[in-house]
């Protein structure tokens, strides 16, 4: 069976630095996209020098300062938590860049969130007032998303990065769609990583992943800090009463577009009044 889920491991890089995720081409069935989540202790700082790859630095929550090269940006971050539910602060950096991470706030989690990249492009404060907002779906299909680097935002060559709010009750990523078939301008081919945090966090969702032909269908029971990952298919996610699901969407691919296929099966439920 393709490993789809990424349970949190929590391991000590540094001193104050704990690496609580680590998914990419290296140990998932990805080609573009991949992700880490770090959690930092006050003062702490992460390094990393890229090849050719680009990252966004996401503030999930806490207060960090970023620096690439004569950039620095200063306690960025807006929220103490994902579940306050208003837009943060990113940094884009692309590839063949040195940058380090420090955190200002007693404690900071951050998601480093990256794809393939040859073009060196500027590195660039996405701020909280940058993010565009949507609310999707009715019934019990509503979501709230916050977009950080979508398609029309030219600061990336390959990252897509959004954020998504879907309260008990309620299904996301629904009804079923995929984008892995290069089909412009019907479809899209991209990769998509979701990193999963709930509240209260003793809670669960649940979510599908699966093939027309079903060659690919495995369901799971994902947990606070799980990563699901999506190298094609459909991926709907469930969400019970009683909790509240937060994810972070990273997409990558061919060409930085996003186009998606509805399951025919079902979808008719998008067009209930």
């Amino acid at each position: 069976m393709t490993k789809l889920k990424f349970v949190h491991q929590n391991k000590e890089l540094d001193s104050g630095v704990t690496l609580i995720q680590d998914v990419s081409s290296k140990n998932a069935p990805l080609k573009y996209a991949g992700v880490k989540l770090l959690q930092l202790q006050k003062g702490a700082v992460y390094s990393e020098k890229l090849g050719k790859t680009e990252v966004c630095v996401v503030a999930l929550s806490g207060k960090v300062t970023v620096k690439e090269g004569d950039n620095q940006f200063e306690n960025i971050g807006t929220r103490e938590s994902v579940f306050d539910k208003k837009p943060t602060d990113s940094v884009y950096i692309s590839n063949d860049h040195d940058y380090q991470v420090t955190a200002k706030s007693d404690v900071a989690e951050i998601a480093l969130c990256y794809a393939p990249s040859n073009k060196q492009l500027p590195t660039k404060l996405i701020t909280a007032a940058d993010n565009t907002i949507e609310h999707r779906g009715n019934h019990s299909i509503k979501r709230y998303v916050q977009n950080i680097l979508p398609e029309d935002n030219p600061a990336a060559n390959s990252l897509l990065i959004v954020e998504v709010y879907t309260d008990g009750g309620n299904f996301s990523s629904y009804p079923p769609h995929r984008h892995d078939h290069d089909n412009l301008p019907e479809e899209s081919s991209l990769e998509e990583i979701y990193l999963h945090k709930i509240t209260p966090k003793q809670g669960f969702v649940f979510h599908r992943v699966y093939t027309d032909d079903r060659s690919l269908d495995e369901t799971m029971s994902v947990e606070n800090n799980d990563v699901v990952v999506v190298p094609k298919g459909y991926h709907p996610v469930g969400v019970p009463d009683g909790y509240n699901s937060y994810y972070l969407n990273v997409m990558a691919g061919p060409v930085r577009i996003w186009r998606f296929h509805n399951d025919p099966d079902h979808e008719w439920i998008w067009d209930r009044k």
